[in-house]
């Protein structure tokens, strides 16, 4: 489900009139549907180290090179050369000063460091990517800004969470006649992510709700 359907998912929900073009979101409580599917796409993809966020990256490390462009937008789970796993170092100082560990590799700036081989490596990089969105044509990006883009959380998950996460936040009324609905749906999606995102029953993120 697109950007655009999303919206239309919300309007629906909230009583109000449905769009037929995306330009014709203009008005205030629009722009604030539109921030705060964004806004939500965001938490509920950063709170967990979810399985449908991992990518891969391979990149060359020159011969007698100790660093690469850090090119991986997102966050880093591990990193391997030759089938071996490097484990990462915070202790910058040690391969700046020339005592590189190995069997390790560290991040500063925008260069991650490696121990200095003999030889050219490809390095294969496992991350959690930092894109929570795919535009129309495939490509990666941050947030939702145009009608076909869509949620790298997967459906049917990404429907209720966005739709009665963003019914919720816009009237933030525990009041509303609609309101324990929409909490209830919200959380009976999220929980339904959380048991159906891992591939093993020893990882599964667990999501904490806490309501004022």
């Amino acid at each position: 489900m697109n950007y655009f359907e999303i919206i239309n998912k919300c309007l629906v929900e909230l009583n109000y009139k449905q769009v037929s073009e995306f330009s014709e979101l203009i008005k205030n409580d629009h722009k604030k549907i539109k921030n705060i599917i964004n806004i939500l796409n965001n938490e509920i993809c950063e709170y967990a180290k979810w399985n449908f966020l991992l990518k891969e990256e391979e990149i060359k490390l020159p011969k007698g090179s100790c660093e690469i462009d850090n090119t991986i937008n997102g966050k880093i789970k591990f990193v391997m050369a030759d089938n071996k796993v490097y484990s990462y170092c915070p202790d910058v100082k040690s391969f700046l000063t020339g005592n590189k560990p190995s069997d390790s590799y560290g991040i500063f700036n925008d260069k991650i460091l490696f121990p200095e081989f003999d030889e050219e490596k490809t390095i294969k990089i496992i991350y959690l990517t930092g894109d929570y969105v795919t535009d129309a044509e495939g490509h990666s990006k941050k947030e939702m800004t145009d009608q076909g883009d869509t949620s790298v959380i997967p459906m049917p998950y990404a429907e209720p969470l966005l739709v009665y996460g963003t019914c919720m936040r816009l009237k933030g009324n525990p009041q509303h006649v609609r309101f324990n609905y929409w909490l209830s749906m919200y959380k009976q999606a999220l929980a339904n992510l959380c048991s159906n995102s891992s591939l093993s029953v020893d990882d599964v993120p667990v999501v904490k709700l806490y309501r004022n």
